[in-house]
């Protein structure tokens, strides 16, 4: 099966939710389930079962009506869409609080993900190791991004100096970025960033929360009590 045949036609918010089906369907494996039902990985995902029909017609016939999907030929269609079995070497630029906790979990539950190389521009952090990772200088960057054939990065730079942060990413090479700062920064066609702000997050969980989850516990109350 070729990957690269699907990737004009999955839409951005179906690819966003492969590798959680990725994730969920190698937990299902590991408990020796072989076979499942939308329905049933709805209930396991949280994600509409409508939704989950959607995204996987998006990749051909993967399952039958009435049977369900197969769970080791999902992992397999998944993995060469996601190239989850080729090593990912990531490179991370800020080590503070969030850049530590990043560092000692290394992405634990994909070990093709890893962050190979980690970045500082604070001479008390320089030189130490956090999680067995050498932390380097930012004057450093262009070398060791070249020597680890990382092309991805990971920043936790403040807004305030994320531009600056993601022009040396983008200077020596790097062309897909993780940026925890929320703050828009500019960079050329060929570079993909991703923004990933914790407060935004947050305020739509408890957006969700107030307006459908406590609806939908107040009507099965109601149901209950008559």
């Amino acid at each position: 099966m070729e990957a690269n045949r699907y990737n004009k036609k999955i839409p951005k918010a179906t690819s966003k939710r492969l590798p959680v089906y990725l994730r969920y369907l190698k937990m299902l494996d590991k408990s020796g389930v072989h076979r499942i039902k939308s329905r049933e990985f709805s209930e396991l995902t949280q994600i509409p079962s409508a939704t989950i029909r959607r995204d996987f017609s998006h990749l051909g016939e993967l399952g039958r009506s009435g049977y369900g999907y197969e769970v080791s030929y999902l992992i397999e269609v998944f993995s060469q869409i996601l190239h989850s079995w080729e090593e990912k070497r990531i490179a991370l630029v800020g080590c503070g609080n969030l850049g530590k906790a990043l560092l000692y979990n290394n992405f634990r539950r994909n070990e093709n993900v890893n962050i190979v190389c980690a970045f500082d521009n604070d001479p008390k952090i320089i030189g130490t190791e956090i999680a067995g990772l050498k932390i380097c200088s930012m004057a450093d960057l262009d070398r060791q991004i070249a020597d680890n054939n990382c092309t991805v990065a990971i920043s936790t730079v403040p807004s305030e100096h994320s531009q600056a942060a993601i022009d040396q990413l983008v200077k020596a090479g790097v062309t897909a970025i993780l940026n925890f700062a929320p703050n828009p920064v500019n960079v050329p066609a060929n570079v993909v960033v991703q923004y990933l702000d914790l407060t935004t997050e947050l305020l739509t969980l408890i957006y969700y929360n107030d307006n459908y989850i406590n609806k939908v516990n107040g009507a099965a109350s109601q149901l209950t009590k008559s």
